[in-house]
């Protein structure tokens, strides 16, 4: 049999790719970057780096960079609540999860945002968990009846609550970060349990240009301590927080990540990282920054080429939109980036569901991107050969007026060779009046109502949750709640 070619796409050359690597290493080294988080800065200092000028900026020399780059993992795997199945991520594996994390969710009833709250971090969680083309969920909504300082923490207690999946998160607060490992660890069954199959990602976000906060640096050294993979989440706008070209703004990205690399692999030699990141081909005419714009799409693909290149696992925010609500904008800018995301072979891709730069998740556009990310899969796999001969024994067969409609030929292999999406229209058109003139959103809220009307898939084990809410209600507790919220079906 003649092997499968597997697509894929690339944006730069080898020498364009290793310039900006080789410039984003001078910037660190002449530059450096600012680190607000006292404990990070000396662990840079203690191995190399040096502080300069009167704002004491860090200067990472290159050999430093090469070191924690030969020390970080090319891969590791993520593991469900269970433990009982593995994602491996690095290579060419893409699994995608829901973009995160959302101050609105999108009412399909009503046609408007509005703030959420605990229900519908239930509902969002519930609908991943049957959402089969997402590997991973995430903390994807802020739920707005709880205080912001016990956010970060309870929408990871409402995810491990209602998916098995994989979750990808991150902490608002310096404190936030020791419950949400307290309650990781009382999943796992123990640190050690946790260290070998890591259930989660924490986002780490630099502030452009070339910072690291207290809080994003002081996550990166508690989760390579703890063993929980870092995702570096570097946001350059080419523009205004970055240079206007493309490549400019790929040399900052690349430093930014690499500073964070360094920070993680001097807090632990081996800590597993994700080189990813969420720029943007900023809109001086709007004063916005679009996640649906191609210059923004160039950017995530090029910049995992080059963490391919670094033999990093990769990770870009793509397959989201910028439309206001479920239409033809949202449609046409989440499948351009999530088909680009799949052939540039990026390991973890988040956006599913979201609109409104980043602001606004919709469980009806999370319906509909699901059905996409199945799409995309089929592209992955390729035309691959089914047998030998191909199709000459099936030609010498067929009489004058014969089809393959009952073909044993077409029994066999129609399901293996084509993606079969539930939602998308494929009907015709009086099929579709018969139907009551649905639109591609207004079948999706019907399937969002039908997943969620039966019973949850998953119900977690009494103790666990009994475990987990302790653990949330002594956090919330030390900020004045002494009672968390409770949804009808949690």
């Amino acid at each position: 049999m003649i092997p499968t070619i597997r697509p894929t796409t690339r944006l730069l050359s080898d020498d364009l790719a290793d310039k900006i690597v080789d410039e984003a290493f001078q910037t660190l080294s002449t530059v450096g970057v600012f680190v607000q988080n006292d404990e990070a800065a000396q662990l840079l200092l203690d191995s190399g780096a040096r502080a300069e000028g009167p704002s004491k900026r860090i200067c990472i020399p290159q050999g430093l960079v090469e070191a924690a780059l030969q020390s970080a993992p090319d891969e590791f795997a993520l593991y469900d609540s269970l433990a009982s199945r593995a994602h491996p991520i690095g290579g060419d594996n893409v699994h995608f999860d829901p973009g995160s994390a959302a101050l609105r969710i999108f009412d399909h009833r009503r046609q408007t945002e509005r703030e959420p709250v605990t229900a519908d971090l239930v509902r969002f969680s519930r609908l991943t968990q049957q959402l089969q083309h997402f590997h991973l969920q995430s903390t994807g909504l802020i739920s707005g009846d709880v205080p912001e300082q016990i956010a970060d923490c309870y929408r990871l207690f409402i995810g491990l609550q209602h998916s098995t999946k994989p979750i990808v998160t991150g902490t608002f607060t310096v404190e936030g970060f020791a419950p949400m490992l307290e309650m990781l660890t009382a999943v796992r069954g123990g640190s050690q349990g946790l260290r070998e199959k890591p259930l989660a990602i924490f986002d780490a976000c630099p502030s452009p240009p070339l910072k690291w906060s207290n809080l994003t640096a002081q996550s990166l050294v508690d989760c390579a301590r703890a063993g929980i993979p870092s995702e570096f989440v570097a946001m350059p706008l080419t523009g205004a927080t970055a240079p206007a070209t493309l490549t400019g703004a790929l040399v900052q990205h690349v430093a930014e990540n690499l500073s964070g690399l360094v920070i993680s692999q001097t807090a632990k030699p081996g800590a597993p990282v994700v080189f990813g990141g969420s720029p943007a081909g900023f809109d001086m005419r709007r004063g916005t920054p679009p996640m649906g714009a191609m210059e923004t799409m160039m950017l995530d693909s090029a910049y995992s080429q080059i963490g391919k290149r670094l033999a990093l696992p990769t990770h870009a925010y793509m397959g989201l939109s910028d439309a206001k609500c479920v239409d033809a904008q949202a449609g046409l800018e989440s499948a351009l980036g999530t088909v680009l995301a799949a052939l540039s072979g990026i390991n973890v891709v988040s956006g599913g569901g979201m609109m409104d730069f980043e602001s606004c998740q919709s469980l009806e556009k999370l319906v509909i991107d699901n059905e996409i990310c199945g799409l995309v899969y089929r592209l992955l796999d390729g035309i691959s050969q089914r047998e030998d001969p191909i199709a000459l024994h099936l030609f010498s067969r067929l009489g004058e007026d014969s089809d393959f409609l009952t073909h044993d030929h077409t029994l066999t292999w129609y399901r293996p060779e084509h993606a079969l999406p539930h939602i998308i229209d494929r009907g015709d058109h009086h099929q579709w009046e018969d139907e009551g003139k649905p639109t591609l959103a207004d079948r999706a809220s019907r399937e969002v109502e039908r997943l969620l009307s039966h019973e949850p898939r998953y119900r977690i084990d009494r103790d666990l949750s009994n475990e987990l809410r302790g653990i949330m209600s002594a956090h919330a507790h030390r900020y004045g709640v002494d009672k968390l919220p409770v949804a009808g079906d949690e």
